[in-house]
């Protein structure tokens, strides 16, 4: 008796031993399971947000001044997509580049190239990122009558979105976020009819980001949410929740303003609303279908009535931009996408 006993005892331990070893080897695989059906929904991690280098965004706004007006067309808007795809491809997973042709307010059909960089392009939580990078043909509103033709340097209206995008890029480089995200630089998106010849029609303007919107870099692309930026270096800059923002991604207006206030930013990130922008954001809104907003100066008490005191001037040069103003729009969006 006392043999059989000690074997049921020895079967009874092998039976618990099994069962461990099964129950270990459960647990190991629904972690491991977990993290495989996350790859496109990464889990929440406890993320260090990196600083935003303000004199890196100036050193890349400036760069790109140099090349002189980047106006479509010109030597300089070559020389300058050069360089933003070599900058670009230094940090990004892919970078794409978009060429289209698009017909003008003058009827004329121009080519434009927008430039794609993207990140971790498996995920399906992903964060867009927009800015254009050509430059106004015509300071229109200039002050002097005689440089209304005169192709403009667009150190604010245009390179600061680009130069914030860039150094975001470099430090996602150098710290990947825990989410997918596209950089899209719209071309074509400055080259509206003068002021002085009164036509009347919004889709003169954007017109890279109207291209891009109906033929995404990827078929069937979507993103949870867009943020284009337009004129975000200069000194004192103020921007309130544009309308159209406001109207088709108002959750994400508060969560990036709320992301302001709580980083001390709130005098740039003004609790104000704003007037309705015919901007990138818009078609990316109503074309793609992704919930966008804009991050854009707006001064009503400025002599055009409507936006920061230079636009679409020969005065938008590099003595306008201040790295203060980088470094808040910068450091929230930082936040924003490792937060995401």
């Amino acid at each position: 008796m006392l043999f059989f006993i000690r074997i049921i005892e020895n079967m009874k331990r092998l039976i618990y031993f099994f069962a461990m070893i099964f129950l270990l080897d459960s647990c190991g695989n629904y972690s491991q399971s977990n993290s495989i059906n996350k790859a496109g929904h990464k889990e929440k991690k406890r993320v260090e947000v990196p600083v935003f280098n303000a004199d890196s965004a100036y050193k890349f706004t400036a760069e790109q001044v140099a090349f002189g007006p980047r106006v479509p067309g010109s030597k300089a808007h070559k020389a300058c997509a050069l360089w933003l795809t070599k900058k670009l491809r230094s940090y990004c997973d892919t970078v794409y580049l978009q060429n289209f042709m698009a017909r003008t307010y003058d009827n004329v059909a121009r080519r434009g190239q927008n430039i794609i960089g993207t990140f971790h392009q498996a995920y399906q939580n992903r964060v867009l990122l927009m800015a254009h990078w050509d430059s106004r043909p015509f300071a229109d509103h200039d002050k002097n009558p005689s440089k209304h033709r005169t192709p403009i340097d667009a150190a604010d209206d245009g390179a600061s979105g680009v130069a914030v995008l860039l150094e975001m890029a470099r430090q996602f480089h150098l710290q990947s976020p825990d989410v997918g995200v596209d950089i899209v630089l719209f071309d074509l998106e400055d080259w509206g009819p003068p002021v002085d010849l009164h036509l009347k029609g919004d889709d003169y303007w954007g017109l890279g980001s109207q291209y891009w919107s109906k033929n995404p870099h990827v078929p069937g692309y979507t993103a949870t949410f867009g943020i284009l930026l337009d004129m975000v270096g200069a000194k004192n800059a103020t921007f309130p929740k544009e309308y159209f923002s406001r109207r088709y991604a108002s959750y994400y207006v508060d969560m990036v303003w709320n992301t302001a206030y709580a980083l001390g930013f709130d005098n740039y990130f003004i609790n104000s609303n704003g007037y309705p922008i015919e901007d990138d954001h818009k078609y990316v809104n109503e074309i793609a279908n992704i919930p966008s907003l804009d991050i854009i100066d707006l001064d009503t008490t400025s002599t055009n009535g409507t936006f920061y005191e230079y636009w679409h001037t020969t005065g938008d040069t590099m003595d306008k931009i201040d790295k203060n103003t980088l470094n808040a729009v910068g450091q929230v969006l930082l936040t924003v996408v490792y937060k995401e």
